[in-house]
C-alpha cells in the first residue's frame, strides 16, 4: 500500500458530532473518534440513514460538525477561512458522487479539466494538465472518447470521466459517496477495480461510502455506522488484501 504524505494518519475525527435542526433537533452522528492512515482503502457502511454520507461530508470539508474536529496530517481544517477551505478542497480532495455531476454540453476531457480552470491555471501550467487530463483518461479506459461529450458517453462511461476529474489534481484522499449506486454489477466491479488501481498506483488514500457488503471487503478497512455511532472498525488481515485490476 503506497503512501502519498509523510504522515502516518492522513485524518483524524474527534469527537465528531452533528445535529440538524433549530427547534426540533436531530443527532446524526455522536461522537465518533477515528483515523484514517496514509494510503488506506476506508469503506464506510450502514443501512440508509445511519449517518454514511453527513460523515464523508464533514470529512470533505462539505459540512462542518457541530462538535469535534477533523485533522488533515494534524491541521484543523475546520480553522481555516472559507477561501483557505476552498482552496485546500481544490488541492487535496477529489470527490465521487453518486451521480457523476458532468456538463452535458462539454467533452470527457473538458469535464476533467474544471477544476484546473477553477484554480485558474495557465500557459505552460495548463498545456501540462491537458496531458495530465489525456493521461488520466486513458488510465480509466476512455483513450478513444475524450472529444466525445458526456451524453453521448454510457452510465458507467460517465462515472469514469467523474473519477479522472476527482483525480485531475491529484488528490491526497478521494472521497466517493455511493460511486457505484447506478451502475450495473458488472461495471461496479469494474469502477472499484479501478478504484484499487489508483490507490496502488498513486497511494492515494480512499474512503468510499457504499451499502454493497461485497465490495466493502474488497478494501483495506471496514467502519460500520449503526445510528450514527461506529458499530464496529475492522482492518482485513494483510493476506486478505488480494490486488484488483
Amino acid at each position: 500500500m503506497a503512501e502519498k504524505t509523510n504522515c502516518k494518519y492522513v485524518l483524524k475525527a474527534e469527537g465528531l458530532v452533528k445535529v440538524y435542526g433549530t427547534t426540533v433537533k436531530t443527532e446524526v452522528l455522536h461522537g465518533l473518534n477515528f483515523s484514517v492512515k496514509s494510503g488506506e482503502f476506508t469503506s464506510i457502511i450502514g443501512y440508509s440513514g445511519s449517518g454514511k454520507s453527513t460523515l464523508l461530508n464533514i470529512l470533505g470539508a462539505l459540512d462542518v460538525p457541530t462538535e469535534g474536529r477533523i485533522l488533515f496530517c494534524g491541521e484543523d481544517y475546520g480553522k481555516m477561512k472559507p477561501d483557505e477551505l476552498a482552496d485546500f478542497r481544490n488541492k487535496n480532495l477529489g470527490f465521487i458522487f453518486q451521480f457523476h455531476h458532468l456538463l452535458p454540453e462539454f467533452t470527457a476531457i473538458e469535464n476533467v479539466l474544471i477544476p484546473t480552470w477553477i484554480s485558474g491555471v495557465s500557459g505552460h501550467q495548463r498545456e501540462k494538465m491537458n496531458r495530465r487530463a489525456e493521461e488520466l483518461l486513458e488510465m480509466v479506459g476512455l483513450k478513444a472518447f475524450i472529444h466525445n461529450k458526456s451524453t453521448d458517453l454510457s452510465g458507467g462511461q460517465q462515472q469514469r470521466v467523474a473519477i479522472a476529474r476527482a483525480l485531475i489534481n491529484d488528490p491526497t484522499i478521494l472521497l466517493g459517496d455511493e460511486p457505484t449506486g447506478n451502475l450495473d454489477t458488472e461495471t461496479t466491479d469494474q469502477i472499484y477495480d479501478l478504484f484499487r488501481k489508483i490507490n496502488q498506483t498513486y497511494g492515494t488514500t480512499l474512503i468510499m461510502v457504499t451499502h454493497n457488503d461485497q465490495i466493502a471487503k474488497r478494501s483495506d478497512r471496514i467502519i460500520e455506522l449503526i445510528d450514527g455511532r461506529i458499530h464496529s472498525d475492522r482492518e482485513k488481515a494483510e493476506e486478505t488484501r488480494a490486488d484488483v485490476g
